[in-house]
């Protein structure tokens, strides 16, 4: 899900985060944690599906040392504001081409590169793994399709964060991951999506 692709100023989300700009010259605020995307990037934050995953990261940290899977990774925002809340290591996925460069750069600005790899395909591309953290902000369609896969990479007990869900899609997609063992742990109703926060089976 992608922001506005003119952003010309740093944006507050949440009680952290400051989405900042490559050549800002201005310090962040007191207190809140910088996160660089390039300008004009696919995904900055602006879009409320964004907004909200990064808001529920933040309550969902800290991670410690967690492996972090990020699926559709766009600018790979997510991925790095785990990261920047503790987690070990991100893999990032997306089949685009422009997303995978993308995250790529991002995590340069972000002095991340060496706790973030990035792959470019489909989610059978990446080697079985657990992963405590899985995040996707992807249409409700979509989440639909790899739900199997994606619990089958969880470790037990993972949290798993789903955006992207427009409301029609919002029930099918609950029903989905709690028939596969999942357990809801809250969900935000926003304009037009809904983000859901759940517990793999363990």
């Amino acid at each position: 899900m992608s922001g506005s692709l003119g952003r010309r100023k740093p944006l507050r989300i949440g009680q952290k985060w400051y989405i900042d700009l490559p050549d800002a010259a201005s310090p962040p605020p007191m207190n809140a944690v910088r996160l660089i995307l390039p300008w004009g990037a696919f995904g900055s934050g602006e879009h409320e599906t964004t907004a909200s995953c990064l808001e529920e990261i933040e309550q969902l940290a800290p991670f410690d040392g967690m492996e972090v899977l990020d699926i559709g990774c766009g600018t790979g925002v997510l991925a790095l504001a785990a990261l920047l809340l503790g987690a070990g290591r991100a893999v990032g996925i997306d089949i685009d081409a422009r997303a995978a460069a993308t995250t790529l750069h991002a995590a340069r600005l972000n002095q991340l590169s060496d706790r973030m790899v990035v792959v470019l395909g489909p989610l059978d591309a990446i080697a079985p793994a657990q992963y405590a953290l899985i995040l996707a902000n992807l249409h409700g369609d979509v989440l639909l399709d790899l739900a199997d896969a994606m619990v089958t990479a969880a470790a037990p007990g993972a949290r798993i964060l789903l955006s992207g869900v427009a409301w029609e899609y919002a029930f099918l997609v609950r029903e989905k991951f709690a028939g596969l063992g999942c357990l809801g742990v809250r969900e935000r109703w926003l304009e037009e999506y809904v983000t859901l926060t759940l517990t793999a089976p363990v």
